[in-house]
């Protein structure tokens, strides 16, 4: 085998991220239908193995590469992914939480923290005018909007809700003027190289997560935040309908686990809202919500183990590789 040329896509951290979203959802389901609390846990586990795992996975190959980390994240369609490494911390530190408290609680300030950091470094380098209009995708919402609102969830959920409040909300300035940004761009400019298409499901994403994160805020009762956030949802997930054909007529590569967090953050609001609810058949309910996800997720994680064994793993990477330079050309 030759020396690799190019680093691992930074968009392949949304794997840790997918699974780190479905055993959320699994926690919160069996909570709601008073299973084993140990379903859950095993979901945690495979998502924290996926998650040092590709850390270490992009370490190594990079240290074999001519291109550097910081080329990386100054490039203006890969930079913004980087997020995805904090911000899975802060959902593995979260459940940490329940288990050993400190523990967790170090966890998750840390991830925060880091989080923060690199939202400002990197919003400070694209205010120096590094980004094209055509290099911006859903992947933007990352840095900002996707960490603060888990980060909102989980520093509510270890009791520091004064600073979940200030994430909730410098997440939700930011989901406003990130939306505006990138639904400009798709709406205006010619459409997004097939490999980044996938990321168009992070739109899902926003008012889910911040649904669930005022959840913990406010102690899962309903009001008039948690109606809008839900209805916003919907909306989303009515448009994630409407553009299956556009996401039907891509190849299937690794970015396709762009899908698995905004669904399995959906599937977590609707068992919520389930479980506070409590229509009738909602246990029934629950379990089907938790099933679709789950099988898609998994589908996506089958299919991916196949490409990647099948030695067609490389043609992917060189086609993401291709989709950067065409958008940020």
């Amino acid at each position: 085998m030759g020396v690799p040329t190019t680093r691992i896509p930074l968009n392949t951290l949304a794997i840790g991220f997918g699974l780190a979203g479905l055993a959320d959802l699994w926690s919160t389901a069996v909570t709601a239908l008073r299973w084993p609390t140990g379903i859950g846990f095993a979901f945690w586990i495979v998502a924290a193995i996926a998650w040092v795992w590709l850390i270490l996975a992009h370490t190594i190959r990079g240290a074999h590469c001519p291109d550097t980390l910081g080329s990386q994240l100054r490039h203006p369609v890969q930079g913004p992914l980087a997020a995805l490494i904090p911000v899975v911390a802060m959902l593995l530190g979260d459940e940490l939480y329940t288990f050993a408290p400190l523990a967790g609680t170090i966890v998750v300030l840390a991830a925060v923290a880091i989080a923060t950091l690199f939202a400002a470094w990197i919003l400070g380098f694209w205010m120096r005018g590094s980004v094209t209009v055509d290099a911006i995708h859903g992947g933007y919402f990352l840095p900002t909007v996707a960490a603060a609102l888990v980060g909102a969830t989980a520093t509510a959920d270890i009791g520091m809700t004064g600073l979940a409040i200030a994430l909730f909300w410098t997440g939700t300035f930011f989901w406003i003027f990130t939306f505006a940004l990138i639904f400009a761009r798709l709406a205006l400019r010619p459409p997004l190289p097939g490999p980044l298409v996938p990321t168009l499901a992070i739109f899902l994403a926003p008012p889910a997560v911040a649904g669930g994160a005022w959840f913990a805020i406010d102690h899962h009762t309903l009001g008039d935040i948690p109606f809008a956030l839900a209805a916003l949802t919907v909306l989303m997930l009515l448009l994630m309908v409407a553009l299956i054909p556009l996401f039907r007529r891509i190849a299937f590569s690794l970015g396709f686990w762009s899908f698995t967090f905004p669904l399995a953050a959906a599937g977590r609001l609707a068992v919520g809202w389930l479980a506070i609810t409590r229509p009738p058949g909602c246990n029934a309910l629950i379990v089907i919500v938790v099933a679709i996800a789950t099988a898609v997720i998994l589908a996506i994680a089958v299919r991916s183990i196949v490409l990647v064994w099948g030695g067609r793993h490389h043609a992917a990477e060189v086609t993401m590789t291709d989709a950067d330079n065409k958008a940020a050309s």
